[in-house]
């Protein structure tokens, strides 16, 4: 499939950026559903995602830049060239978080609860961008015989953008029943969405060949870990504080 959908005046677009524009409006929509379901300001979501959504791509843009240095040294320019790859969805993450925070700060308003209203739709559009990756016929995996494994340059590969996809698709579905079913203290949803995201992460990650590296360690695979780890204890500490306070 060709990986580019159609031109305009020239500049060619590209399924990649349709497929993560298309994520971010659905997420979008469904964020601002849940507002309405609860009560939350919804004009209050979109000014955060007014500075959170382009600080998130330059975060994936950095954050892929710094464990690829080599490649970006001899030629600055080439970093804000995004239309040649290069994201990471961890960078994203972190930009989000951080302009969360600062925002919910000036806006005197909870982090938890802005997070556990847009932690379904970040899982709903990494199911969607993923398959970008398939069509740019990158963030493949390994060798393998399975049946369901892909052709890609003439071999057979594991499809590890379709083993993430099918796993955030099945998150998506679980956090949307969780939150309206069990949730009872706020972070909760974005908590488990971190750790359910990362614990498949770190799995898929060591099928992958394009793995960003920090020596020998797959540096997603330590961030997963660290999201994991730090995820749990603070669940944990909040739903105790949260049964103390019934």
């Amino acid at each position: 499939m060709d990986p580019v959908a159609f031109e305009v005046f020239g500049i060619a677009v590209r399924w990649y950026g349709i497929l993560i524009s298309s994520g971010l409006v659905l997420g979008t929509i469904l964020a601002i559903k849940e507002c309405r379901r609860i009560g939350f300001n919804e004009e209050t979501l979109i000014d955060l995602l007014i500075f959170a959504i382009p600080i998130a791509v330059i975060g994936a843009r950095l954050y892929y830049v710094i464990f690829q240095w080599d490649e970006y040294r001899g030629n600055l320019m080439k970093i804000v060239n995004t239309r040649g790859g290069g994201l990471a969805i961890h960078g994203a993450i972190i930009g989000a978080v951080v302009t969360a925070v600062i925002f919910c700060k000036i806006k005197k308003i909870s982090f938890w609860q802005i997070t556990d209203i847009t932690a379904p739709s970040i899982i709903l559009g990494q199911a969607i961008g993923r398959w970008g990756n398939y069509i740019n016929k990158e963030a493949y995996g390994t060798p393998t015989d399975l049946p369901w494994g892909i052709l890609v340059n003439g071999q057979k590969v594991h499809p590890t953008f379709l083993y993430e996809s099918i796993w955030n698709f099945a998150v998506f579905i679980f956090l949307i029943w969780y939150r309206k079913n069990k949730s009872d203290t706020k972070g909760e949803v974005f908590l488990l969405y971190l750790i359910l995201y990362s614990f498949a992460r770190f799995f898929i990650e060591g099928l992958r060949i394009d793995s960003l590296m920090l020596g020998n360690i797959r540096v997603a695979q330590l961030i997963s870990l660290c999201i994991i780890l730090v995820s749990i204890i603070i669940l944990v500490i909040k739903k105790k504080k949260n049964v103390k306070n019934v």
